[in-house]
């Protein structure tokens, strides 16, 4: 039985060895899957990886897929955004991840992918299917409409690359929107910040006000409170009259770092 409240949509066979291939997992690799539903993608994965700890949120599918997975899956049976297995059982061996993420939650499971390597999980990368427009959003450039909150915090953790697009026939039940491979590869915060918490509070702050001046935006940041953005503009060396979409990563790091100096 399909549970719709979890934005399931299953992969076709057909599809399957693709986006394996595209995966590309060795012999003496470990892997987290996020949802494996009905383990179209555990088994070959299994098949080729060393081992496969499998995250599902649905009990049905969960218990269908314990009672008959090769020997080297492990199904956790939970909430990947809520779980703590990855860190309670956290080692220094290599990890990666893949899954066929449900589009209502994709965005928060890969801000939760980031924060587990920043806590130390030794993930390598995660090679996701999401829905086509999220994944042009994260890989989107200063200046289009696209370019945002995603982009900047995803890109400042992780390299992100489009594989390939999958068309809505590649699932079932059919969704009505085109769907992206997209692979990340993780990385410490590049470039450093001094407050990663002041860095993706501003980041939030300013792209709820995209259409307006970087100036203007920054009054939403609670930060503006303690120093004026006019002054912590200067500071960062950006004109105040450039809208916040035309800010590199690189740029709003330099802001936020002068609002966490600001405060000590």
């Amino acid at each position: 039985m399909i549970r719709k409240r979890f934005g399931q949509h299953f992969l076709e066979p057909a599809w399957v060895s693709k986006v394996i291939d595209a995966i590309d997992p060795r012999a003496d690799e470990h892997f987290f899957e996020i949802g494996p539903g009905r383990g179209a993608l555990t088994r070959p994965l299994a098949a080729r990886a060393g081992s496969v700890v499998a995250f599902e949120i649905d009990r049905d599918l969960a218990a269908a897929l314990r009672q008959d997975a090769p020997a080297n899956v492990t199904v956790v049976e939970g909430d990947f955004l809520e779980s703590r297995w990855m860190l309670d059982h956290a080692s220094a061996t290599p990890v990666r991840a893949a899954g066929n993420l449900p589009y209502n939650v994709a965005s928060p499971i890969l801000f939760r992918l980031v924060d587990l390597y920043a806590a130390g999980c030794p993930l390598i990368d995660a090679t996701v299917m999401l829905q086509r427009e999220v994944a042009r959003r994260l890989a989107a450039r200063p200046g289009s409409r696209t370019y945002g909150v995603l982009t900047v915090l995803i890109g400042h953790s992780a390299e992100v690359s489009e594989l390939f697009s999958l068309p809505p026939g590649a699932f079932r039940p059919v969704p009505k929107v085109y769907s992206s491979l997209v692979r990340l590869r993780f990385h410490g915060p590049d470039p450093p910040v001094r407050d990663l918490s002041c860095f993706r509070a501003l980041v939030q702050s300013v792209f709820t006000r995209r259409r307006k001046t970087v100036a203007n935006a920054l009054l939403a940041f609670p930060g503006a409170s303690r120093l004026a953005p006019s002054a912590a503009l200067s500071k960062a060396g950006l004109r105040g009259t450039r809208r916040p979409e035309t800010l590199t990563i690189a740029e709003l790091a330099a802001l936020s770092d002068v609002y966490a100096q600001a405060v000590l």
